[in-house]
């Protein structure tokens, strides 16, 4: 048996596989809006965090984590750049100290209402580009997969 691939499997990975054409759009996505959040000096991955963060609740680093569809280390990461801007604060949780706890700062807070703007202008590009009934549908069967 050949440990290689004739070039037709290639080609066929390449235009019908539902995983490699969900995770090739989602880095193109995220490359976009990426651009779109730099005069903030955020990413989009920041931008989702710290929409998250503004939930009226106490997110534990796990939970925040799935929440986000995110692995600990990257949510980490986000975390330690936002707080060295000031953004975000980490803290033990009031009720558990062994429970690191994020919440925006105040400067955090300005910074997502700077953002929304921005999102929802990239976001209508965006849907305007693939044209409303098949974002509608996209999003619907995205949300089946979860």
């Amino acid at each position: 048996m050949s440990n290689t691939l004739t070039l037709r499997v290639v080609h066929e990975i390449r235009d019908n596989c539902l995983c490699f054409a969900t995770q090739s759009a989602a880095r193109r996505v995220a490359r976009r809006f990426d651009r779109a959040f730099q005069p903030l000096g955020l990413t989009n991955n920041q931008f989702s965090l710290m929409a998250a963060l503004m939930a009226p609740r106490v997110w534990r680093i796990g939970d925040l984590a799935n929440f986000l569809a995110m692995d600990r280390t990257s949510l980490t990461a986000n975390l330690k750049a936002l707080e060295r801007r000031g953004l975000v604060r980490v803290a033990p949780d009031a009720r558990d100290k062994r429970v690191r706890a994020p919440a925006l700062t105040e400067a955090g807070r300005a910074a997502l209402v700077a953002a929304e703007p921005i999102w929802r202008a990239e976001h209508a590009a965006l849907a305007a580009d693939i044209q409303t009934s098949d974002a509608d549908a996209l999003r619907s069967a995205l949300r089946r997969l979860g």
